[in-house]
């Protein structure tokens, strides 16, 4: 089993109070640009807003997974945002957003992606974990709570 843990960074971890789905998304993006994980900013948030174009990356539960695979990246990384407040989202229940895990990695590790996929998804069903997620307002924090949910 994939540990979502793996793939996370307190350097890609932001509490944000913000307007708008495009500026979570930019926010993120920046994130993960400043902490060295992009090759091209734009290239990478131009993919994410195409992909949210196809169809809405908000899940429901007060979720969203935007996600974004290029040619030339080696590992995968997800950057999470935790929102004080919701923002609109068109997500599948039309609830407003809170917690956003943005995925970025290669293009070529189709199974990995779907297995993290999977790991994160099986995790954020719980609300209790979302919750408690929404709680935290420390990136180290936010790490061992997923380092523990992963030991059990």
């Amino acid at each position: 089993m994939i540990k979502v843990s793996d793939y996370l960074d307190p350097r890609l971890i932001m509490f944000m109070e913000t307007a708008s789905r495009d500026e979570v998304l930019l926010g993120l993006v920046d994130l993960i640009y400043q902490a060295g994980k992009l090759k091209d900013k734009e290239t990478f948030y131009q993919a994410i807003i195409e992909r949210e174009k196809i169809m809405s990356t908000g899940i429901g539960m007060g979720v969203a997974i935007p996600h974004a695979k290029l040619a030339g990246y080696h590992d995968f990384f997800i950057a999470i945002g935790v929102l004080r407040n919701g923002v609109e989202w068109n997500a599948l229940d039309k609830a407003p957003v809170r917690l956003i895990f943005m995925i970025g990695g290669p293009d070529d590790r189709q199974t990995e992606y779907l297995q993290i996929l999977s790991s994160l998804t099986h995790l954020i069903k719980d609300e209790r974990i979302r919750k408690k997620m929404l709680t935290l307002n420390s990136p180290e924090i936010m790490m061992e709570l997923f380092r523990g949910l992963e030991a059990k």
